[in-house]
């Protein structure tokens, strides 16, 4: 049985294939952990969801951004841009089942494999937060996303306030804060203020500001941290962390990281996607 972590796929349904294709993947023995994105900017979100649901269990989901806004338009909450691809979802017969899927899906993972922990998640997490902490504030806002009051977070889900964490965050703030650090972080303060308006590589970070992941001390160095979103920052491999975003949707590669097992070590897998756009 074979673990792979997958980086955003974001609508490029014959991106995934080609990848699939060339790990081989079987739903009756592999597991796939995607790391949020699923839907948007490229050419088919409706074929990714209708693949990865035909996986079942074998396909394990996190959401993005990308398909939190999906929630939000299909809700009217937000309009979705010109830059958007979503309509052959929101146009499609299959649309509430799709949506209804997208729902059960997760903000976090924690996995234990061959004596080594490693948490997954879109985007970053916040220093002073620990992988426990990580995992059961994601449960908070899985809770929401499965409930009858989702539609009422989607409307009060863009902005980028509050910007520090505080433990006794209420209401609407603490799950837009949740929400915001789990799929949109790139840079924060060393005290953990996050910071959206960059979106360039590591090397730009503003006056203050860092990769969430050089924060010194931050309380989820003790295990392995995979996250997505981060385009511009491209394929990391380290000890401690993998980033797995490697802009596919902008013509870059669609990126698989096969966990290893025993003495063999984790190898990447890529495949080059013909979608180019623009990023922004």
């Amino acid at each position: 049985m074979a673990l792979y972590m997958i980086g955003d796929v974001q609508g490029c349904d014959s991106a995934l294939q080609r990848l699939l294709d060339k790990i081989s993947f079987s739903p009756s023995t592999d597991t796939l952990y995607l790391l949020g994105d699923l839907v948007n900017r490229g050419p088919d979100s409706a074929a990714v969801l209708r693949r990865l649901m035909g996986f079942g269990a074998a396909a394990q989901c996190l959401l993005g951004n990308h398909d939190l806004h999906l929630l939000a338009a299909s809700v009217g909450a937000r309009r979705p841009s010109r830059k958007d691809t979503l309509g052959n979802v929101l146009q499609a017969p299959d649309r509430d089942a799709m949506l209804a899927w997208l729902r059960q899906q997760h903000m976090a993972f924690l996995l234990e494999h061959q004596n080594q922990s490693t948490l997954m998640v879109h985007a970053g997490v916040l220093p002073d937060w620990t992988a426990t902490q990580t995992m059961a504030l994601a449960g908070e806002f899985e809770a929401v996303l499965r409930g009858p009051d989702l539609s009422e977070f989607l409307h009060q889900m863009y902005g980028d306030t509050p910007n520090r964490w505080h433990d006794n965050l209420k209401g609407m703030d603490r799950l837009r804060m949740i929400v915001n650090a789990l799929t949109r972080l790139r840079f924060c303060t060393p005290d953990g203020v996050m910071e959206f308006e960059v979106s360039d590589g590591a090397h730009a970070a503003p006056p203050g500001y860092m990769p969430w992941f050089e924060v010194p001390g931050r309380k989820t160095a003790d295990v392995t941290v995979a996250f997505g979103h981060w385009s511009t920052l491209g394929w990391l491999g380290r000890n401690d962390l993998f980033a797995l975003d490697s802009g596919c949707v902008w013509g870059g590669c669609l990126s698989a990281l096969k966990l290893g097992t025993g003495t063999v070590a984790h190898e990447l897998i890529q495949v080059q996607c013909e979608q180019a756009q623009k990023p922004g």
